[in-house]
């Protein structure tokens, strides 16, 4: 088990200087605008930060995942497939669990974490 985490964690890493390492900042890129755009329409409806209100709202967070996906969701599919070309390319072989964490780091994360900022900033720069 341990040889296989090691593995993971080598693969990782060569991913940012092998073959494809734009995708690298045109992803996270993508899903920074995605998010920017959602935050700053969150704002104006007066809707909460996206991921405090996943986390804090269970009535509605089966709906508000299915709107944080319609808008990441395609960055995902792209980082997965840019992936699997990746692994394929390079391993001569798909490994899913990394596939998964890549597209993950890559697409979800960046989204998740600026949304919610963006509309706290829109917000009060609609105050002054």
């Amino acid at each position: 088990m341990e040889a296989i985490w090691q593995r993971i964690v080598e693969n990782l890493f060569s991913r940012l200087d092998g073959p494809m390492h734009f995708r690298f900042i045109i992803q996270p890129l993508m899903a920074v605008i995605f998010a920017t755009i959602d935050g700053i329409k969150d704002a104006k409806s007066g809707k909460p930060a996206y991921f405090w209100a996943v986390i804090t709202n269970p009535r509605h967070r089966k709906e508000l995942l299915k709107d944080g996906w319609r808008h990441v969701g395609k960055i995902f599919v792209i980082a997965v497939i840019l992936d699997i070309v990746y692994q394929i390319k390079v391993h001569h072989s798909v490994y899913p669990g990394e596939i998964l964490i890549v597209a993950f780091v890559l697409a979800i994360v960046p989204y998740l974490i600026l949304r919610g900022p963006v509309n706290r900033l829109t917000r009060l720069g609609k105050k002054q």
